[in-house]
């Protein structure tokens, strides 16, 4: 007689659109339950401030005194319905931006001048054991912050992941260098289009400010990551049965058999022109962030001349040209609709006027609260919803309409809400199991994500206190 099946209950994860669309239908409901009621506002250096203290309550239905129309600020099913496609509209200068981006940076990846460069620093490194980690870790820490990297630090992976073994290393390590690498560079993001650029956007901040301490962050953040993928690599060297993953190790190394081919490939001087190009424009997008207030049309306009002179100089024809620009557009078409529909939620509760409620709410209860304390309630917040919404794109069009002007009425620097969400939603995809970059990375790599939970749990503690002093520093600094 067999064993009785255990399948039992799995609870899974809806997908973020599912979410979005029921956080609409929960938000419909709660204007029929909350107060309605709004603040008055007022424009300040070109941004519209909150004026705390002003709130007034609203009737759920009133009589125009001037059109002598009524208005019913209860949502219902239509409302909801519609709400996708009015939120898509109201996005669509950001969404607009991250499809051009995503596109633009798909022919740059073609080209494969990041890769090979890559390949080039990791061959010319490979005889000299401990160098690579803080090389290859600063140069993806780099990508995290300036550029989003995330998807494209898979190819990595494979790449070094039979180099780092030959080198008497573990297959930890080299997932470390790739992802934690990657990932301590997007928390820390510097001019991360599809964190802080947005968030700023949303809240109508412009020429990121506070780019002076996301530096320091960043530089601060991969110094601590380098030292703990550096420790963690001489120990496993050193005696290679402390590794979590020694046992496993011993197959993998039959299976990932040292394959030069990406490493021998030619990086060719078009490549290395491209990257040039590449490097180049980024300085330009900090220049005009920093000296002339450039915003996301100027930077999208940036990303498209680097892709389009990348795929001549690549020699690509037009035709692939485009081809690749589409294929662009699908991978991030995903994070693009996330900030449409995000949005969604906001026009149901921008029309039952119930934000102004909820901020009002919010600003009495933590009202005398300590703002090192409030800054870390942001900071836990943003963490907590990362866990249903892996998207720092689409945390930021949920969260930053109601945290920035909450953190103003607290009497700190809004930019504390935009540092809170690129540092704590970033945070939890380093544990998180619905982080799609770091289960697809332990895939390559064969890591269980127990092995890697054990493995990275302190890392993660020490970060987060980190970070959170961060936010603070933040929300203290002047407006």
């Amino acid at each position: 007689m067999g064993l009785p099946s255990e399948k039992g209950f799995r609870f899974r994860v809806p997908h973020a659109y599912t979410i979005i669309f029921l956080l609409m239908v929960v938000f419909a409901v709660l204007t029929w339950i909350v107060p309605s009621g709004a603040f008055e506002r007022q424009e300040v250096d070109g941004r519209e401030v909150t004026i705390a203290g002003t709130y007034q309550e609203i009737d759920k239905v009133y009589v125009d005194s001037e059109t002598g129309e009524e208005t019913d600020l209860r949502q219902g099913v239509f409302d909801v319905l519609q709400a996708p496609t009015q939120g898509i509209q109201g996005a669509v200068e950001v969404v607009a931006f991250i499809l051009i981006v995503g596109g633009s940076f798909q022919i740059i990846t073609k080209t494969g001048a990041i890769t090979s460069g890559m390949s080039r620093v990791v061959r010319r490194l490979k005889d000299k054991d401990i160098l690579i980690i803080p090389i290859m870790m600063a140069l993806f820490a780099l990508g995290g912050s300036t550029f989003g990297m995330a998807e494209e630090t898979l190819p990595f992976y494979a790449v070094l992941m039979p180099i780092v073994m030959a080198m008497g290393f573990d297959s930890m390590t080299a997932f470390m260098i790739v992802f934690v690498g990657a990932r301590i560079g997007y928390i820390a993001s510097t001019v991360n289009p599809f964190s802080v650029l947005i968030s700023q956007g949303i809240i109508g901040i412009q020429g990121n400010p506070q780019l002076w301490l996301r530096v320091i962050a960043l530089v601060v953040l991969t110094v601590i990551a380098i030292v703990w993928v550096v420790m963690y690599a001489r120990k496993v060297k050193r005696s290679p049965e402390l590794s979590i993953t020694y046992q496993d190790d011993i197959e993998k190394r039959k299976e990932f058999a040292a394959d030069e081919k990406a490493l021998d490939s030619e990086f060719t001087n078009r490549q290395k022109a491209i990257l040039i190009m590449f490097v180049a424009g980024m300085a330009l997008i900090i220049w005009g962030l920093v000296v002339q207030g450039w915003y996301m049309n100027e930077i999208s306009g940036i990303f498209l001349a680097m892709g389009l002179l990348s795929g001549v100089i690549a020699g690509m024809s037009e035709k692939e040209i485009a081809t690749e620009f589409v294929n662009g557009l699908a991978d991030f078409a995903f994070s693009a609709v996330v900030v449409g529909l995000a949005r969604g939620i906001l026009v149901v509760a921008e029309g039952g006027m119930i934000i102004d409620t909820v901020l009002n709410a919010l600003a009495g209860a933590l009202a005398g609260i300590p703002p090192v304390l409030f800054t870390t309630i942001l900071y836990v917040v943003d963490n907590l919803l990362a866990i249903l919404v892996p998207s720092s794109s689409g945390i930021s069009a949920l969260t930053m309409p109601i945290f920035g002007p909450l953190t103003e009425l607290m009497g700190l620097n809004p930019e504390a809400a935009v540092t809170a969400l690129t540092m704590g939603g970033t945070s939890m995809s380093l544990l998180c199991p619905t982080s799609a970059i770091l289960v697809a990375g332990l895939g390559v790599c064969k890591i269980s994500l127990g092995q890697w939970w054990k493995t990275a749990w302190k890392f993660f503690l020490v970060v987060s206190v980190v970070n959170i002093v961060f936010v603070a520093i933040s929300g203290l600094l002047p407006m």
